[in-house]
């Protein structure tokens, strides 16, 4: 098997080769230089074809004859999207990869410029920006034209020399969607027949039955299980109910689905299509026979379920949240111990950062002073629901049986025998976003300053792509989720710009319903039928059958397995337990079920040039997602913000941190079950701000009483790395593109522990005279570190050594020990293993090394840094808001505290660095640069050169508009 990891070594210099396929001439694809490359590459036969060209020649004079496309940036908006945009790859382009490290033209030449910002960000200014980022600018100019593509007459796709990002522009509406989805086929066919297959749960009957392929139909289909009659529905509920806009919707996205299909269809008859449907076994290669299926309208419901899923959800988690209370009461009683449980699930914190600071106050899911209809289940008797069922062959055995393929594939025998999907890849609490904006009284130039972008995960390709659209009542550049772009979902209009952050407030509630048997037979927790306004109502069994063989890409052999959901008017079951001794089933119900595409309209509105023409109309646009994000907007006057999402108006005196009855009394005002519909709080209710002197976003709470669906809000949260950096710019003044991108850079490179929680460790160290030589040794390393500025960085670029290597490892090896000897003496094992299980120790780069998900970038976001540090300040008698109402370091005596930090530290400092970094098939044990390191994990047959860890959108815009319409 191969492995599939980042190379330490870039490709070779590349040419690019130019033949005429059936369809016109098509750029070609660049290839090693070298003759034995060259060779080699085509000695592989002639049924695998070199990489082809994309498109015809430009003609130059029909470009300058084209009317300009109004553009008020000023050559002052600039992005970056690694590692490229393009993201197919033929046959002979994937060997190629691995044989000799060549990479297709566009697919891998971002890369480099996004991993120098770390190394070039303290010397950054406006005028050397492009060096990092790409120009942003609408169009193409002549001389930059590397190809024109006309698909239809009424649209062209103009691909610029730097980056090969597509810049459609049509004269007819239907010609540009169709245009973009002409493009999105020449980019990410293969990444998008992946994702519909993942959101209808049939991964492994597509891609192969390796086990992530397994876990992650496992992962995502439980959530939005469809029949192809519910994917439809959702079609038609938008045209039907959208007014002018939503029919508008959907005529475009019929048009993006027919230019997928062109393109599709093209390239199965030219033979240029990406190589992996060969190595799954789809399409012959030396016959060309197989094909790759049609996509519908309806794989963009699927497709979308996927996205707003991993990115756009917020709340559940209800059941868990209960069992720790219950082990907390089991503790100290219901009243210390809920009072206890209170304090971790910190859910209105007076300490936590928020976006909105200044003092505004939009009360949301607040904890109600008397709580109704609260579920909790018999302690021991919640179990979780099955999910998988009838399992066969490699589904119980995981037998490999590699398949005797043809010599010249061999090279790729086995490359996705760990999945087509990297385990842990779309762990839905990993990834996030940031956003850092400052208004116009606090910049140089006296216009808003933007540095933001979503923080989705380092793939290969990107789950986004590039795209300019231009046609009419379009206008806009910036990323699409591929398989959905019909509009830019993320970037900049004519004379504005706006990007999302994950949002956490809860819109996904968990009720318990009873369980019941028509023939009036006692129940069981086994039941399939519940009470639902007391008739006893049979639950709707949701199905999928997966089957899969070895393919050449793939050694899992043959296997099966059912899914199985119970679907019923309250949700999806996802517990059974049991209430005072009572069957119950515990279900999840999500505002946006049965609504996964109803956001298109608010993206419609946001690429429309007449319709999004301030902050006001920015913030009615971002009122149509229903999706939990939170949205920023900058001009050339104004920085906005709006959270959007469809939270529902709840019945008085429901808690939604915690499971409830289900029953009418507590139900979602006016809940209709048939289509999921509910009462939403008004947009009023919803955080929103114009003007405010700056914003900063990196998933922290949106404002006062605001509160959000999880644990782990609190008096740290990685948003601090953010706020105290820009609130020092804007008290200085003068802030320009550069500076904000600093700060950015800055924090992308910190230790949340280093800078916000080490100062009370080393506090309460230091409250006496450290007398072991070896631990005082290790303190003055760490002292050293935080006042560096507790950055992992190396030190200098390429030396791939941290410049305070041994503090760093002290950190990571330290932090699981004293948490744990902090805490867990006094909370017991069980309530512990309670809170952990809801909100994790640890999120350093290094704590996620493993199969679930090391190399990912995004850090920090999780972990118990909040309750550690209050914690401390309660022990050395520092001033404390809300305070727990116990201490937990030394049971709250300094003497005590410190011996255990003392205790942990000295054990840390004994664990070498090869047990601190275990080191995994891309990294040998002990190498803490590459423990940390990103790397793009491969959705399809390309890899790419690992970076140096940054915490930084994976999309990212810098945007400064001197101008306005």
């Amino acid at each position: 098997m191969r492995r599939r990891t980042g190379r330490l070594t870039s490709a070779r210099t590349a040419r690019r080769t130019t033949r005429t396929l059936p369809g016109g001439t098509l750029p070609a694809r660049t290839l090693s230089t070298t003759a034995l490359a060259a060779a080699a590459v085509f000695a592989l036969g002639a049924a695998l074809l070199s990489p082809p060209s994309r498109a015809a020649a430009a003609d130059p004079e029909s470009l300058r004859a084209a009317v300009p496309v109004a553009d008020h940036c000023a050559s002052q908006c600039d992005d970056i999207l690694p590692p490229g945009e393009n993201g197919n790859a033929t046959l002979a382009d994937i060997l190629g990869n691995i044989l000799f490290g060549t990479h297709p033209a566009h697919s891998s030449d971002q890369l480099a410029r996004y991993d120098a910002l770390v190394a070039g960000r303290n010397t950054l200014t406006d005028s050397t920006l492009t060096t990092f980022f790409n120009d942003a600018s609408f169009g193409v100019p002549a001389n930059q034209v590397e190809s024109v593509t006309t698909p239809r007459p009424d649209v062209t796709i103009t691909r610029d020399k730097q980056t090969g990002v597509p810049h459609i522009k049509g004269t007819t509406r239907y010609g540009t969607e169709f245009g973009a989805g002409f493009a999105a086929g020449q980019d990410r066919l293969w990444m998008m027949d992946l994702f519909r297959h993942i959101g209808r749960g049939e991964l492994t009957s597509f891609a192969g039955g390796a086990l992530a392929n397994q876990g992650l139909e496992q992962q995502f289909w439980p959530s939005a299980p469809y029949t192809e009659a519910d994917l439809q529905a959702q079609v038609d509920r938008i045209r039907t109910t959208g007014g002018e806009r939503g029919e508008l919707a959907m005529a475009d996205a019929q048009a993006y689905v027919d230019g997928i299909n062109a393109y599709r269809q093209k390239s199965k008859d030219g033979r240029y299509f990406p190589g992996e449907y060969v190595l799954t076994g789809k399409i012959d290669s030396i016959t060309n026979v197989g094909e790759i299926q049609p996509f519908r309208i309806t794989d963009l419901i699927s497709i979308a379920s996927v996205v707003g899923g991993q990115f756009g959800g917020g709340g559940g988690g209800e059941v868990q949240a209960a069992l720790s209370l219950l082990a907390s009461q089991q503790k100290y009683g219901v009243a210390e111990g809920t009072e206890i449980w209170e304090s971790f699930r910190q859910r209105d914190d007076p300490e936590a950062v928020l976006t909105l600071h200044e003092g505004e106050s939009f009360p949301y899911a607040r904890k109600p002073a008397q709580p109704r209809g609260t579920a909790l289940p018999d302690r021991g008797s919640v179990q979780n629901e099955p999910l998988v069922y009838d399992r066969t062959g490699s589904a119980v055995t995981r037998a490999k049986a590699p398949v005797n393929a043809p010599k010249k594939l061999r090279p790729a025998q086995g490359i996705f025998d760990d999945g087509v999907v990297p385990p842990g890849s779309l762990d839905p609490k990993r990834g996030m976003s940031n956003a850092l904006l400052v208004s116009g009284a606090h910049t140089a130039s006296g216009n808003p300053v933007a540095v933001f972008g979503p923080q989705t995960g380092y793939f290969a390709p990107q789950l986004m792509m590039l795209q300019e659209l231009q046609g009419p009542g379009i206008s806009a550049r910036g990323v699409a989720f591929a398989g959905v772009g019909m509009y830019v979902q993320m970037g900049r209009g004519q004379d504005y710009a706006w990007s999302a952050t994950s949002a956490a407030q809860d819109i996904t509630d968990t009720y318990a319903i009873e369980l019941c048997e028509p023939d009036g037979s006692p129940a069981t927790k086994a039941s399939a039928h519940y009470l639902y306004r007391s008739v006893c109502t049979p639950m709707e069994k949701m199905e999928r059958v997966n089957s899969w063989k070895p393919s050449v890409a793939d050694s899992t052999a043959a296997g099966s397995y059912r899914l199985q959901v119970w679907r019923t008017k309250y949700g999806l079951v996802t517990h059974r337990a049991t209430i005072d001794g009572k069957p119950v089933a515990y279900t999840s119900l999500r505002t946006t079920y049965r609504h996964e595409a109803d956001s298109i309209i608010g993206f419609q509105m946001l690429n429309d040039p007449a319709q999004t023409t301030d902050a006001a109309s920015f913030q009615e646009a971002a009122q149509h997602i229903g999706y939990a994000f939170n949205w920023f907007y900058a001009d050339s006057r104004t920085a906005a913000f709006y959270n959007s999402g469809l939270n529902p108006v709840r019945a008085a005196g429901v808690d939604a941190a915690l499971p409830v009855r289900a029953e009418p009394a507590y139900e979602w005002q006016d809940y209709d079950p048939g289509f999921n519909t509910a009462a939403y709080t008004p947009p009023a209710e919803h955080p929103r701000s114009t003007g405010q002197d700056y914003y900063i976003s990196w998933n922290n709470r949106q404002a006062k009483d605001y509160n959000t669906a999880a644990f782990g809000f609190g008096a740290v949260h990685r948003g601090d790395l953010l706020d105290g950096r820009v609130k020092k710019l804007v008290a200085t003044g003068g802030v320009t593109r550069a500076s904000l991108t600093r700060a950015m850079a800055d924090a992308a490179l910190t230790d949340l522990r280093g800078e916000q929680v080490l100062p009370e460790l080393l506090k309460v160290i230091r409250s006496a005279a450290v007398t072991d030589p070896q631990l005082n040794t290790a303190v003055q390393q760490l002292d050293a570190w935080r006042a560096a500025g507790s950055e992992r960085r190396e030190t200098s670029q390429g030396s791939h050594t941290y410049t305070h290597a041994a503090a760093v490892r002290i950190m990571d090896a330290w932090w699981p020990r004293l948490v744990e000897a902090e805490f867990e003496p006094g909370l017991g094992d069980e309530l512990y293993g309670a809170l952990t299980a809801s909100l994790p120790v640890d999120e350093s780069p290094a704590a996620s090394h493993g199969p679930t998900g090391a190399h990912g970038g995004s850090a920090f976001q999780y972990g118990w840094w909040g309750y550690v540090d209050k914690d401390l300040r309660q022990v050395l008698g520092d001033p404390v808001q809300t305070p727990s109402p116990r201490t937990y370091c030394g049971n709250g005596t300094l003497s005590t505290c410190r011996d255990t930090l003392l205790t942990t530290l000295k054990a840390a400092v004994a664990v070498p660095a090869a047990q601190v970094y275990p080191g995994d098939d891309s990294c040998g044990a002990g190498d803490q640069w590459c423990s940390d390191a990103i790397i793009h994990r491969a959705l399809g047959g390309i890899t790419h050169p690992t970076i140096s860890w940054q915490n930084r959108p994976t999309y990212q815009q810098v945007v400064e508009f001197p101008s306005h319409r």
